[in-house]
């Protein structure tokens, strides 16, 4: 029997966040799919786009039935796909596997604001399909060789219990070595950040104005100081950061991606980076750990908001269903 129970404002806000988000996956992926040379990524990109376009659909017809405005989102205006090619294959897989992670974070925390049957079955399909679609690009990515795996520690000897609050390190000076849930932290928070320069570089050499140009350059930068200060921490415990230099960005300056996916797509990621880092402040036992990740998420909302602001003057930025402002009706 169909679901006649009107959308509560979680659902709202969900579904016009995961409209948002796989319109963008929809253009960015149809680009890689027109340009990625490797046979085994190619059926990854291609199931990767199919499985944005279904989740598109779906929500598409939600809101026709509902009968609430369908948001504009992104569509073929916004990428052209014929462009020259601006990502190696390597960042492709990458790029994808991520969409994989980040549909697995935005569809756990979907589900339980979810009170409809429809949504439910929804939320728990678009999570295993996510699950399945990150887990095939790890499987690819360690058959071809460039899977980055975190550092190795020596495994432990026997059952330790915290006695001395020295475990919490001071400000400065000389800390206690790394436990290997803060590892395990940094060296996410490096790999997204080594990833996101790499897109960001991209973005930069593409972009059609130059305020976008100026701030994603700026972006950059902030997204490579970040990796050196995680890289920091895990080479004062003797542990050695990942690398990978086949994940790149080629030398393209043809335009892509509208300024207004470009924008849209960054505060995505910015927004996606200072959830991590807050993750990350209560992981970490260390007070140095977590006055750093304190700051950088300073840095990165002080970031993102001037990204707003430009969107905002742009005219680029679509708002979220909102709550009546009785005061003025």
């Amino acid at each position: 029997m169909e679901d006649k129970t009107k959308l509560t404002a979680s659902e709202l806000s969900v579904l016009f966040g995961s409209y948002m988000a796989e319109s963008v996956s929809i253009c960015v992926l149809s680009y890689f799919l027109q340009h990625v040379q490797s046979s085994a990524i190619k059926p990854y990109i291609q199931s990767g786009l199919e499985l944005s376009q279904s989740n598109y659909n779906f929500i598409e017809n939600i809101f026709v039935s509902e009968e609430i405005p369908v948001p504009d989102g992104f569509t073929e205006k916004d990428v052209n796909i014929h462009a020259e090619r601006l990502y190696t294959d390597e960042f492709i897989l990458h790029y994808t596997m991520n969409i994989g992670l980040m549909g697995v974070n935005a569809y756990s925390s979907a589900l339980p604001n979810a009170a409809r049957k429809d949504l439910r079955a929804f939320y728990s399909s678009c999570l295993l399909s996510s699950t399945n679609l990150f887990n095939q690009g790890i499987d690819i990515a360690q058959d071809m060789g460039n899977y980055i795996l975190a550092p190795y520690i020596p495994y432990p000897n026997g059952v330790e219990y915290i006695h001395s609050k020295r475990f919490l390190g001071g400000w400065f000076g000389e800390q206690r070595p790394l436990t290997s849930v803060e590892i395990s932290h940094l060296f996410t928070n490096l790999y997204r950040n080594m990833l996101g320069s790499v897109l960001l570089m991209g973005f930069a050499q593409t972009a059609n104005t130059p305020e976008v140009k100026k701030f994603l350059k700026r972006g950059t930068e902030l997204a490579k100081h970040h990796c050196d200060v995680f890289s920091e921490f895990l080479k004062e415990s003797d542990l050695f950061p990942p690398a990978n230099s086949s994940i790149s960005a080629t030398a393209s300056t043809e335009p892509v991606f509208s300024d207004k996916l470009i924008m849209f797509h960054t505060k995505a990621l910015y927004s996606a980076g200072i959830a991590f880092y807050g993750a990350s402040v209560g992981a970490s036992g260390r007070k140095d750990l977590i006055t750093a990740y304190t700051r950088l998420i300073a840095e990165v909302a002080d970031y993102s908001k001037d990204g707003v602001s430009i969107s905002i003057e742009r005219q680029w930025l679509e708002k979220p269903p909102s709550a009546p402002d009785r005061k003025n009706l």
